[in-house]
């Protein structure tokens, strides 16, 4: 992890604040226990930084709130009878059957788990998470194809790809983008918002004004859908989208 550049109280608060070669200052809240996190712009003031968080202090106090009582999940062990999520939905891992190789699979309301007899947790967690790639992959370049066409732009490359602190990234210089796996154990309006949300960074590369009147014209609801990303169960090394 890296280190913080400075470390603020501001109101009472402790804020991690990193110096970075950017345009506009940042401000994040991670959970679990709702960590106050600064990106800023090096050439800023200490007091710009505390002035932008007071001025958003009620957002980050409902945030950290949110986040600190938020529904988690436990911690997964990949035996039978957990709780695992595909696509916004709770469905029961059964892990009883073995085979040769690994297979995943849904029926009903159960997510089977197929590993040799002598995978651990580790090998099973692994053959979930490739199979939630798939997942993910298989459905990502219909509703990518689709968001291009409406918005007017073009991502030169998509890929999937694990992300510590985002659910999707964009650069604009190669016009890519980036999306988090995770998002395949979430509501697929989930996936839709991040979609336009990265698309709609190779217009406007902040979140400022324009920013927030294109995600308007574009995807009237996102609010809510942001929100409803937000409010889903959480895992400890889960986080929220600023």
């Amino acid at each position: 992890m890296s280190t913080a550049n400075a470390i603020l109280t501001v109101s009472g608060l402790g804020v991690d604040v990193f110096y970075k070669d950017i345009k506009n200052l940042h401000i994040s809240v991670y959970p679990p226990a709702g960590r106050i996190r600064v990106a800023a712009p090096k050439s800023i003031s200490e007091d710009t930084i505390r002035l932008a968080i007071i001025e958003r202090l009620s957002w980050i106090k409902d945030q950290r709130n949110r986040l600190q009582h938020a529904e988690r999940q436990t911690k997964r062990e990949m035996q039978t009878g957990e709780t695992h999520y595909v696509w916004g939905q709770r469905y029961r891992l059964n892990a009883s059957e073995t085979s040769g190789r690994y297979q995943v699979r849904v029926k009903g309301k159960t997510l089977w788990l197929i590993a040799p007899e002598t995978a651990n947790a580790d090998g099973k967690r692994a053959a979930l998470d490739r199979w939630y790639r798939r997942e993910l992959k298989a459905v990502l370049p219909d509703l990518v194809e689709k968001w291009q066409s409406v918005i007017g732009v073009e991502a030169d490359k998509v890929v999937v790809r694990r992300m510590k602190t985002k659910w999707g990234s964009c650069i604009p210089e190669s016009a890519t983008i980036a999306v988090n796996p995770e998002l395949a154990k979430k509501d697929p309006r989930s996936l839709e918002y991040i979609v336009v949300h990265e698309l709609i960074h190779l217009l406007e590369r902040g979140h400022n004004a324009r920013f927030t009147e294109l995600m308007d014209e574009y995807l009237p609801d996102w609010r809510l859908r942001r929100d409803e990303l937000n409010g889903a169960p959480l895992a400890d090394e889960e986080w929220n989208l600023e």
